[in-house]
């Protein structure tokens, strides 16, 4: 984007993916929530706002804030081991979640909120000159702000930088393939495996996410990752968790990671117990038994479910405490050293010390 064509990061930017409806009102065709419009309002995202004729992105340009993360921490455990990754969100969600784990961020209504201001070629060498290998767009979802999350990939990558979406992927399949082009890697909520839990709970249903992981898995160059948090009596049951992973396994594929997080009590689920590792250590072992590969734990401590396993031989290969790396034995072709398997990821050809499991604030300005 050429600096003249920047949006004012005070006045938003013109959104994609909209049209005009006979009765007047316009329909957001970003995802299969179909918010339908007349003048002023918002989409249920709220990020997303009709204004005159045409509809913006109100949060383009505007951050609820930076920070550099562990690339461990989106998570992601087979995506540049160890290294750093700069992270951001801005606010609001398209989904409904009851269990949010991040509601003062993805349910705020509060356009203050949104500190910082910077273009997305700042944010780009602001992560070069932090020395970050990707930059993550996270916090909230960035499907709802993929203009700017967009335009962000772009200066990133023609700074040698990576890009990752954390994302719950409700979107529909024109955006979703421009988006998801942009993204060298993805870790997708997988929320549950009943349309039941997705209406009642979140507010949306499950097939579009179903759609968003294969595309993701068989039409794009895009790494991917699941997490599923794990809910006591809402989608932790042998049955649920068996056609899950099952599932994975027939149209994802075997190599294809997968992480149980603990839920906490938060938001409007105040009352439900926390998760029980014991529970994150059943799903682990019906998963692996259905023939996922790769399964992990997290939320916890859990020294066998942070650790990455060679599917050959069985060694421990990447061994982890939360999201920092202990022990890396990789070869650069990441492959394991003991019966030359490789193992199925986006791995630099040569480990540096990790990371470890900081997190640090950082500010960028807009110029």
């Amino acid at each position: 984007m050429n600096e003249t064509d920047r949006p004012d990061l005070d006045a938003g930017s013109p959104a994609r993916w909209w049209h005009a409806l006979p009765d007047g009102r316009i329909q957001c065709d970003l995802c299969p929530r179909d918010c339908k419009l007349h003048e002023g309002q918002r989409g249920l995202c709220f990020v997303r706002q009709r204004v005159g004729d045409e509809m913006v992105l109100a949060t383009y340009g505007r951050s609820s804030g930076f920070c550099i993360d562990p690339i461990e921490k989106k998570p992601l455990n087979h995506f540049l081991p160890g290294s750093s990754v700069f992270s951001f969100g801005t606010a609001g969600c398209n989904l409904a979640c009851k269990f949010c784990q991040n509601w003062d961020i993805s349910k705020s209504r509060e356009m203050d909120r949104l500190l910082d201001k910077a273009s997305p070629e700042r944010i780009a060498e602001a992560a070069r000159a932090s020395g970050a290998a990707s930059v993550a767009f996270t916090y909230n979802d960035p499907v709802i702000f993929a203009e700017y999350a967009m335009d962000t990939a772009d200066a990133c990558h023609a700074l040698g930088l990576k890009t990752v979406a954390v994302t719950a992927g409700y979107i529909h399949p024109v955006p979703r393939r421009e988006f998801f082009a942009r993204m060298d890697a993805a870790n997708v909520d997988l929320k549950a495996f009943t349309d039941e839990f997705y209406q009642q709970q979140t507010g949306s249903r499950l097939a579009p996410v179903l759609d968003t992981l294969q595309h993701i898995r068989h039409e794009t160059d895009c790494w991917l990752e699941i997490t599923t948090l794990l809910i006591p009596g809402l989608n932790d049951s042998d049955v649920e968790l068996d056609a899950m992973t099952r599932w994975i396994v027939d149209h994802l594929g075997p190599e294809v990671p997968l992480h149980f997080s603990a839920f906490h009590p938060d938001y409007k689920m105040g009352d439900v117990p926390a998760t029980p590792k014991s529970t994150l250590t059943r799903a682990r072992r019906i998963a692996l038994s259905n023939g996922l590969r790769h399964v992990y734990t997290g939320n916890v401590h859990d020294a066998e479910g942070g650790t990455t396993f060679c599917p050959g031989c069985a060694e421990p290969l990447i061994e982890r405490d939360w999201h920092a790396v202990l022990h890396y034995a990789l070869d650069a072709q990441g492959a394991c050293p003991h019966c030359g398997t490789r193992v199925a990821g986006r791995f630099a050809p040569r480990f540096e010390r990790g990371f470890g499991r900081r997190r640090i604030p950082m500010r960028v300005s807009a110029a």
